[in-house]
Formats: structure tokens, C-alpha cells, sequence
């Protein structure tokens, strides 16, 4: 009796076990950052992949990993593009990626989580925490099953080595060194 209810809880915990792949069509990467201390720029990265490696349903201590491609970024500006991609910021041409590993994934209250793991720009990496609210799992008409989260944080540019800067007139810096991130994200269970 008992070793059936041991072999019957394997089995519940090998089914939860689930892979989830990000569907990009439907999902954003998004930053902003203040311009001349009196406002801020946003943008957008447009190629990005993620993967999910859920031990439960509810995705409680789920591994996550993420890239950036950092040439796709896009401020609505060609040529301040071609200046964040250059050495004075990411140096796309050396580092193209932006990556993302989670050391924990924890559910907190309601749909609210917190994802801690080491991001990678340039060659430094630096631990992260992103307040991460789950918005829940249907299935489409598809017959898919889809997840979605809402994902922010905020991070010093200057400590992963973006460190262009010039001051304004009245010594305030152009470009701020905070950078707020926000990832609207959908994922698609893997079949």
C-alpha cells in the first residue's frame, strides 16, 4: 500500500514537470531610461527566446533562462540605435547577447513572484531580482496551452559596463544610469 502511494506521487510529480518555450509573436521586451533628468527614452528589443523548465503546475520554482539579441534594439531612432550598439554601450558586435539564468523562482502572494538569477551584458554579470506577477494558464483555441507574466526590474546600466555619459548645462547627465526593464511575456507548453 504504501509503495503504491510512493509510485503514485512520482508519477503526479513526473507529469507536473513541464517545459514552456517563449512565444515571441505575442510578447515584448521593453526599457526606459531618463533623458536630461527632465524626462525618459524608451525602447525595445525585437529578437529575444526564452525557455521554462516548470517543476509544478503553478511554476513555483521553475528554471528560466532568456536571451537578448542586443542589434535588435530599437528606440524609434536610427542613429541613437547605431550608438547603443556601438562600444559606447553593449558593443553588439563582441557581446550580441543579453543572457538571463534564474537561481530561484519563488511564488510569494496571490500571482505575485520573485525571480532572482545572474544576467549577463557585455562580459559582466551581475545578479538581478524581477518582481514577476503571473497573469495565468489557458489554452488557446488551438488547443495550446499558453502562460503569461508581467516581469519588471530595474538595474544599474554603469555596472555591466555602459558607461557613456556626457552632462547637460546644468551638470545633470543625459542619459541616466538607471534602466528600467519590462518583459510582458507569453509561453507556450511545450507538447
Amino acid at each position: 500500500m504504501m509503495f503504491a502511494a510512493i509510485a503514485m506521487l512520482a508519477a503526479t510529480s513526473v507529469n507536473a514537470q513541464s517545459k514552456w518555450n517563449v512565444d515571441a509573436s505575442h510578447s515584448n521586451v521593453k526599457f526606459s531610461v531618463s533623458h536630461l533628468v527632465v524626462s525618459e527614452v524608451e525602447g525595445s528589443f525585437r529578437k529575444f527566446d526564452g525557455t521554462i523548465d516548470a517543476p509544478t503546475d503553478d511554476f513555483n520554482n521553475a528554471s528560466i533562462n532568456f536571451t537578448v539579441d542586443v542589434a535588435s534594439i530599437n528606440t524609434d531612432n536610427e542613429k541613437r540605435d547605431e550608438h547603443l550598439k556601438s562600444d559606447d554601450f553593449f558593443n553588439a558586435e563582441k557581446y550580441p547577447k543579453m543572457v538571463f539564468k534564474s537561481t530561484s523562482f519563488k511564488k510569494g502572494k496571490g500571482n505575485n513572484y520573485t525571480l532572482e538569477g545572474n544576467l549577463t551584458i557585455r562580459d559582466v554579470t551581475k545578479k538581478v531580482k524581477f518582481n514577476v506577477t503571473y497573469g495565468g494558464t489557458v489554452k488557446d483555441p488551438w488547443g495550446n496551452t499558453k502562460a503569461g507574466f508581467k516581469t519588471t526590474a530595474t538595474i544599474s546600466r554603469k555596472e555591466f559596463g555602459l558607461k557613456w555619459n556626457t552632462l547637460t548645462e546644468a551638470g545633470g547627465a543625459v542619459v541616466g544610469d538607471e534602466v528600467t526593464m519590462i518583459l510582458k511575456m507569453e509561453f507556450g507548453k511545450a507538447k
